[in-house]
């Protein structure tokens, strides 16, 4: 396999000062974040965290202030310059925003708060010799330090009477509780390092015991201080839901009218489910087809090597088909290599390429333990969503990109708007290139369509306070109103297919982290509007394709500027 890169993704051009300027920015948003900078493979600050406190997230906008104020002195020399531009007005400005209207690190939720990253970064920090694991024993020791800062930044908020939810403190209580126990994750990270090297096995328990008492401290003072203090409204109303969805899509969207498509987009893979279910069975309803599809000998497969074989056996006859057509796949970019992940939590992800693609980009499948047997039909156009023509393409190119743009561009950005809807984007492609022909494929696919849509009408609609539409009143059995949580977790038990512990995980984190769950389905339907928008103006797909996936992860209006120009 030669390793020369598409000719197309190489751009001839000299450092511009709007580089330069994007390049500090990055550069100083590692310094104000030492974990980030562990994620992205910034060496110097491996032990510490950064400011958690209301100090800290000031840190955080006089630094967009400023860089944005430097900004508009800076006059373009190409189209990169003038989408970084573009997005430094957009990011950096929305940081502004979110700040001068009291959005902050005060809104809690059950998946992503400065409480759990403290402890996510653990997961991602080196243990491959005795200097990493001194790392980690030296973060350990510093984490009741981060958390006191969190802890601040949350007492702040409510001497201003911002409180989040009760249900949501109450969840987070309880995560943090689960960090604090004797024998759990910070006891495990200290056993490890003292059978890494037996000198840290005082300082590793020391500083795990130091751990384990901040979160302790820190769930006390959330059932103690700040439940007493929390409203039991769930909904956040229409203004700071607004702000939120576009920090998600880096768009500015019609909530009402966004709304109203959801719904119809939902009744749509509804309709599309049911004539996929008669052509699997005549007269078979959804329920029954998938029941068919689970029990069908030809669409399950035994045991993980067997797994691991069909994952990549379909990956590769993807890239291979794709790259002839429709996207620019060569070189290094068109090894993508499927593992068996080392955990067992469930689920499938990808991990990108080195900078020079030495290690491959990885999709890798999570297996919960005992679990042996795995049917095709369910899982099909996850691969295609995780590897080509999705996150793998999206990655490799810009990892293939990084050099021809600055730091902040390559490293520094990302939209779940723009991300997971190319994901959600490619698998409805792969649908109309026809490598989803076979119905049980079909089925799956549009049954994680059919969540993603049920998600933008229940998220918008709850948080807006919109009405339940007719159909659906009917259909829960309820009078026409307002959402509910209560008619609201029937809405999503009766359209995600998936078992109660996650059903529960899901329907909390969409009251708590709002926004961001619609923002996979409103971001595919903007990639299709783009591409349809390209196709009409004479451009071939695999141009809009390489095109628009050069841009980058930017926010999407300044992803449709970009491809518009």
């Amino acid at each position: 396999m030669t390793n020369e890169l598409p000719e197309s993704l190489r751009l001839d051009r000299r450092t511009s000062d709007v580089d330069r300027l994007a390049d500090r920015y990055y550069d100083s948003l590692m310094e104000l974040d030492p974990a980030a900078a562990t994620i992205e493979g910034i060496p110097g600050h491996e032990t510490e965290y950064g400011d958690l406190s209301p100090e800290g997230a000031l840190e955080h906008v006089r630094l967009a202030r400023r860089t944005l104020t430097e900004a508009e002195g800076l006059k373009p020399q190409d189209d990169v310059d003038r989408v970084t531009l573009d997005a430094l007005r957009e990011s950096l400005g929305l940081v502004i925003e979110m700040h001068e209207a009291g959005l902050g690190d005060w809104e809690l939720n059950n998946i992503e708060t400065p409480a759990h990253a403290v402890r996510q970064v653990f997961d991602l920090m080196p243990q491959a010799s005795p200097q990493d694991w001194a790392n980690i024993v030296g973060r350990m020791e510093n984490v009741p330090q981060a958390l006191q800062g969190f802890r601040d930044t949350l007492a702040d908020a409510a001497r201003q009477g911002r409180v989040a939810a009760a249900r949501q403190v109450d969840i987070l209580a309880d995560q943090l509780a689960a960090y604090a126990e004797a024998g759990g994750f910070f006891d495990g990270l200290a056993a490890d390092a003292a059978a890494s090297d037996p000198a840290l096995s005082t300082k590793g328990r020391t500083a795990a015991e130091r751990a384990r008492t901040g979160y302790a401290e820190l769930a006390e003072y959330l059932r103690g201080e700040l439940l007493p203090q929390a409203p039991e409204r769930d909904t956040v109303g229409r203004e700071r839901y607004r702000l939120r969805s576009r920090e998600f899509l880096g768009a500015t969207i019609d909530l009402d009218e966004t709304y109203a498509w959801g719904i119809d987009e939902l009744d749509r893979i509804i309709d599309e489910q049911q004539e996929v279910a008669r052509r699997i069975s005549p007269g078979a309803t959804i329920a029954e087809a998938k029941d068919l599809l689970n029990r069908d000998p030809s669409r399950r497969i035994e045991g993980t090597d067997a797994l691991r074989e069909w994952m990549q056996d379909l990956s590769d006859r993807a890239v291979d088909g794709l790259s002839r057509e429709h996207f620019a796949i060569e070189g290094p970019m068109r090894r993508l290599e499927c593992m068996i992940a080392p955990t067992q939590e469930g689920g499938i992800y990808y991990t990108g390429p080195s900078a020079d693609f030495s290690r491959p980009g990885r999709m890798w499948w999570s297996v919960t333990e005992g679990e042996r047997e795995f049917t095709t039909w369910s899982e099909t156009s996850t691969v295609y969503h995780e590897g080509v023509p999705g996150h793998h393409l999206q990655f490799s190119t810009s990892t293939a990109m990084a050099e021809s743009i600055n730091k902040w561009r390559a490293h520094g950005l990302w939209y779940s708007g723009h991300g997971e809807g190319w994901a959600l984007y490619a698998e409805r492609l792969m649908a109309e290139l026809g490598y989803l022909d076979d119905p049980g494929d079909m089925m799956g696919m549009l049954d994680g369509q059919r969540m993603r849509a049920a998600r933008v009408v229940f998220d918008i609609g709850i948080h807006c306070e919109l009405q339940i539409p007719g159909r659906w009143a009917e259909a829960l059995g309820v009078e026409p109103g307002p959402w509910t949580p209560e008619i609201g977790y029937e809405f999503l038990k009766q359209n995600l297919d998936i078992p109660q512990g996650q059903l529960d995980f899901e329907f909390n984190r969409y009251l708590g982290w709002y926004g961001q769950a619609p923002s996979y389905k409103v971001g595919q339907r903007i990639w299709e509007q783009l591409r349809d928008e390209a196709l009409a103006r004479g451009e071939s797909i695999k141009d809009f394709h390489t095109r628009a996936l050069k841009v980058g992860s930017v926010g999407l209006d300044t992803l449709r500027r970009a491809v518009s120009r």
